[in-house]
């Protein structure tokens, strides 16, 4: 028998499998952080959670409501100032994945969180950027989770506030960053990889019940899909289990 469960708790299961034990990881706030402690909580008890406040090796019970929340270091195995962490730890790409969320992402998983519209006069002005350009510059690799609409997934973002493949193959070179890139984009109705040729995000997995129009008619650029398009696996019982103790939920 399937468990119920829905397109968010799909979206940060999906996310958190994407990561493995072991390794270190540079999190944001929100979506990311809910997925990263979700992971630890389950199949990668050794992973190394990283927060821009300077915490290493934190492990909060609940998700923490910002980047100072004391729980982070509370739990952490060390803090260090913020300097250190960008400059010793991040930006000579000594973190294996930066885990991101978006405002805003285009086809080449560019990440805008500055402004909606023009930057001068913008019709909203979001958080900014914290951390997100150097962790998205200087990781081996980005995991991106962000929920999937036409405001969300447009073809040029407002602001580059992160770039993803600027504006396709060889930009990052030419830019001079040291990491990887966008490696995965994970939302509520699928998953998508840059294509190895033009760097352009397609559809690699579709989440159980999600049809390709539906993901088609929530981008704003004409959405292609890997050759060999599959369904995510659903979340187990267990994953549910923990993810909604970590959260407080229940369906």
């Amino acid at each position: 028998m399937t468990a119920a469960y829905t397109s968010d708790e799909m979206m940060t299961v999906a996310a958190a499998r994407r990561l493995r034990d072991g390794r270190s990881c540079f999190v944001g706030i929100g979506l990311p952080s809910t997925a990263a402690n979700l992971a630890r909580g389950t199949h990668a008890p050794d992973l190394v959670l990283i927060y821009e406040s300077g915490t290493i090796g934190a492990r909060p019970d609940l998700p923490p409501l910002s980047i100072g929340d004391g729980v982070l270091a509370d739990t952490a195995d060390a803090v260090v100032s913020v300097p250190e962490i960008f400059n010793y730890w991040l930006q000579p790409g000594r973190i294996d994945v930066g885990f991101l969320g978006a405002a805003q992402i285009d086809r080449f998983a560019n990440i805008n969180t500055t402004v909606i519209g023009p930057y001068a006069n913008p019709r909203v002005r979001l958080p900014g950027a914290g951390g997100a350009p150097e962790i998205a510059a200087s990781c081996r690799e980005v995991t991106v989770i962000v929920r999937q609409s036409r405001r969300a997934f447009v073809d040029r973002v407002d602001f580059v506030t992160s770039v993803g493949f600027g504006s396709g193959p060889g930009d990052r070179e030419r830019l001079g960053l040291r990491g990887g890139g966008p490696r995965t984009v994970i939302t509520d109705l699928a998953i998508l990889e840059p294509d190895p040729t033009s760097c352009e995000l397609v559809v690699t997995h579709l989440h159980p019940g999600v049809t390709l129009d539906q993901a088609r008619a929530a981008t704003g650029w004409d959405l292609a899909t890997a050759p060999d398009l599959r369904e995510t696996t659903p979340p187990t019982p267990a994953e549910l289990d923990a993810l909604r103790r970590l959260t407080g939920s229940r369906p």
